[in-house]
């Protein structure tokens, strides 16, 4: 998994993803999106507190599925690859990126 071209607002970093990668975590994430929007229309139409906080907890399980097969997949090529290179700053981005999700 070779960077591509830099972005501003990536922090000048960038993946490449095989295609099924990419279309397992699209897949995932437009699930949750799927999910979010259920949950605003059980808002709209004014569904019992419990029950929307029942849909809650199930797109969070979801959003922390995807997060733990994103830092997977990070961990097995992007720092497999930065630390081959020799560029240990990585760990110090991992640790970073792992005190925010764990907030």
């Amino acid at each position: 998994m070779e960077s591509k071209t830099p972005c501003e607002c990536c922090g000048g970093k960038k993946t490449e993803r095989s295609e099924a990668e990419r279309k397992k975590l699209m897949n995932r994430l437009n699930r949750i999106e799927g999910q979010v929007r259920g949950i605003c229309g059980m808002v709209e139409r004014d569904a019992y507190c419990a029950d929307i906080l029942t849909q809650c907890a199930a797109v969070s399980a979801a959003l922390s599925a995807f997060n733990r097969e994103l830092i997977a997949n990070h961990l097995r090529h992007c720092v497999a690859r930065d630390l081959r290179a020799g560029k240990d700053e990585v760990i110090d981005e991992l640790v970073d990126t792992l005190q925010k999700l764990m907030k």
